[in-house]
């Protein structure tokens, strides 16, 4: 008889490409064993009336991010507890980069602070200042480090590059390797429409939507899209919040353009609306707590998004978890409750949220498959981060990160459920259908019945190869090569 560290029985094991009911053998955090039944004397919990799915891979997730005025108010710990409670196990954050500064000490500082989480982690690398010294000196160094993304922002002050700077991470992200990520929205016509909207007195929450429609976004999109054609350099596009940024990429795809696209629960769960609440009566700024970029649409929207999912266009579903507390000093208000919606943070926490949300209004309500789901949460986000096969399935070889998830079980979100460190969750009072009730990270029982038992410092650090998803094609405007004439 062979024996296990852990046993998991009786479920409905969801792989992304079918379901089976099966048992699955766990040792030394690793799955070593699928089979109808499964003899040992171990361990064991029961899945039975329960779908067991891999373990959620967040791939888009801002946690204790240090920046020039303070460090983000999630940390690894708190964001651990939240990421296990709503059934993630791995998660892909941010080293950042200062105007000014490199980016080997910031990845040691990310590293040292990852490290006293619990969630199993990746990194990006922001590119904010692309100098000769960071990419041509150490961004080798932190390829030979594990890092396999660079994250780029075409708008946001004083993070955005400009189109001759995105081109130099381009390619240096072809030479070495990597991912480009980037979020698409055009800076300059942001500042236009903030700066008007400003001068004519529109300054609440609800005009951050109005500063930054869908035609902005879709046109950095194209952009983004283009330039990385031209340098022949796969890209993944963040948070699309429409269908017309959808559509960008559609077209890309179908010129055999490597460009994978990413949206989140709050474009199709969130709308404009909700940010509309006057400043100047009590609680006026509540629609502080909806704001993020891109902007919630409306509901309208959502359906087209939908249709993409559908459709493959949008492959990922990431939180873009980026948490600031409605109260306090490091908050929303930390600009003082009257600020204009310029001057108020953006970002909503999601980290927890992410899977119920989707599964309830995509599952629950046959919008998409089960198996879709699993490719959406896990599989397609490990594979294009370069975690596969390791992380994001159930199979022979792969870490023992699992989610007993009931199909049934109705919730309504509170903010205590989230576990996170924010005083708020924009999701409150949302009532959803299908909960996971056990999380599993490599074969040990890390949050039960709500529960979180995992212990600080017992996050793995996940660094990535090269691997072939994210190699160039070899196509060339003319067939000539420009990057290395120019170095």
């Amino acid at each position: 008889m062979a024996e296990y560290d852990l046993v998991v029985r009786g479920g409905a094991v969801a792989t992304g490409f079918g379901t089976t009911r099966c048992d699955i053998g766990v040792r030394t955090g690793r799955i070593v064993a699928l089979a109808e039944k499964l003899d040992s004397t171990g361990p064991s919990v029961s899945a039975d009336g329960l779908l067991v799915l891999p373990g959620g891979v967040d791939s888009h997730c801002h946690i204790e991010e240090p920046s020039p005025s303070g460090v983000n108010e999630e940390s690894f710990e708190s964001g651990s507890r939240a990421a296990f409670a709503g059934g993630t196990t791995s998660v892909v954050c941010f080293v950042p980069q200062w105007k000014g500064g490199g980016v080997l000490e910031r990845f040691a500082d990310s590293s040292a602070r990852a490290a006293k989480g619990m969630v199993d982690y990746a990194f990006h690398q922001i590119i904010s200042d692309a100098t000769e010294q960071v990419l041509e000196r150490e961004i080798p160094e932190l390829v030979a480090r594990g890092v396999r993304s660079l994250k780029v922002f075409l708008t946001y002050e004083p993070l955005h590059l400009s189109d001759a700077e995105y081109l130099k991470v381009l390619v240096t992200a072809r030479k070495h390797g990597c991912l480009v990520t980037v979020h698409c929205e055009n800076y300059a016509a942001i500042n236009w429409r903030t700066e008007a909207l400003l001068a004519a007195g529109m300054t609440a929450p609800k005009y951050h939507a109005w500063s930054r429609p869908p035609v902005v976004e879709r046109e950095a999109t194209h952009r983004a899209i283009a330039l990385a054609e031209l340098v022949d350099q796969p890209i993944q596009v963040f948070h699309v919040s429409c269908a017309e940024a959808a559509e960008e990429i559609a077209r890309a795809q179908t010129r055999g353009v490597k460009v994978w696209g990413e949206t989140c629960p709050q474009y199709i769960a969130l709308t404009a609306d909700q940010m509309d609440q006057p400043m100047d009566k009590e609680g006026g700024f509540e629609g502080a707590k909806f704001m993020c970029s891109p902007a919630p649409r409306d509901t309208a929207e959502h359906a087209r998004i939908w249709d993409m999912i559908r459709r493959g266009v949008l492959d990922v579903v990431s939180s873009d978890h980026c948490a600031f507390s409605f109260g306090g000093e490091r908050g929303k208000g930390q600009n003082g409750r009257d600020a204009s919606f310029r001057d108020i943070p953006n970002g909503i926490p999601g980290l927890a949220a992410r899977l119920p949300i989707l599964f309830s209004e995509g599952v629950s309500k046959g919008r998409i498959t089960l198996d879709d789901f699993v490719r959406l949460t896990a599989t397609n986000p490990a594979r294009l981060m370069g975690l596969a096969p390791r992380k994001g399935s159930i199979s022979i070889g792969a870490d023992a990160d699992l989610v007993l998830w009931d199909p049934k079980a109705k919730r309504t979100i509170t903010n205590a459920l989230m576990q996170h460190a924010i005083d708020y969750t924009p999701y409150e009072g949302m009532e959803v259908t299908g909960w996971p009730v056990m999380t599993i990270r490599r074969g040990e029982v890390v949050m039960r019945d709500g529960v979180v038992q995992a212990e600080p410092g017992t996050a793995q650090y996940l660094p990535r190869g090269p691997y072939d998803m994210i190699k160039p094609r070899g196509v060339l405007a003319n067939g000539f090569d420009a990057a290395p004439v120019l170095g």
